[in-house]
């Protein structure tokens, strides 16, 4: 299932979103400002966000400045303004989509849905597809081109990590926090070993990567579209 995260202070409307979107299949949280949204994605990560133009505190153009620094999930921003200038000062702000305010709702599903494909998660949320690779969540299974790819348990569980977590940067003490291990960062070479053989696998040129990217001094992210 995939996870939608709504970021708007209109409560009201950020209910009717929820209760349509559940309707129609997608797990939904909800966050009425950008503290709140900061605190849900600290809890667990989604899939795409929601982000309403108009909130207390920062805005959603700050916001979504704010989580393309950080690698944040695909954003859908609505906003009751529609026109041109403010439509392109909203795409530039590194948002995914526009909506303008009032929407149709079909409308709204059918832009998440496009937003989940093109980064490489399908509507349930099972599976995470980048260039010839598909990873099932479910079965713990990688496929190229509809092969199985063998991978061993800690090579896959590292790739798990990243798949739940396309574009963001992560660090090698949070990803040995993630995948259980030390987290006083003395065992943090590892992760540096487990990328390298991680590379071996799914990149054409391993000293080139197009999907498993280095952030020099930051650490590693996984972009599903090179």
């Amino acid at each position: 299932m995939a996870v939608v995260l709504i970021v708007d202070d209109d409560q009201r409307l950020a209910q009717m979103l929820q209760e349509y979107l559940e309707g129609q299949g997608f797990g939904v949280r909800v966050a009425h400002g950008g503290q709140q949204m900061w605190a849900a994605l600290a809890e667990a990560p989604v899939d795409v966000i929601i982000l309403d133009w108009m909130l207390p505190g920062a805005d959603g153009i700050t916001l979504a400045r704010q989580l393309r620094e950080r690698g944040g999930p695909p954003i859908l921003m609505l906003s009751a303004r529609g026109e041109d200038d403010e439509r392109i000062m909203g795409l530039e702000s590194g948002v995914d989509d526009y909506l303008a305010k009032p929407f149709n709702a079909r409308e709204l599903v059918a832009r998440l849905r496009v937003l989940l494909r093109r980064g490489g998660r399908d509507e349930n949320g099972d599976q995470f597809c980048f260039g010839p690779f598909c990873l099932n969540f479910l079965e713990r299974r990688l496929y190229r081109h509809g092969e199985a790819v063998e991978l061993n348990p800690a090579e896959m569980d590292l790739l798990l990590v990243f798949a739940r977590r396309p574009r963001r940067v992560l660090s090698r003490e949070l990803l040995l926090q993630l995948l259980g291990g030390e987290e006083d960062g003395r065992f943090d070479r590892s992760i540096d070993v487990r990328v390298t053989r991680l590379r071996r696998v799914l990149e054409e040129n391993p000293r080139q990567p197009q999907y498993l990217l280095t952030e020099r001094g930051a650490g590693y992210r996984l972009v599903p579209q090179p």
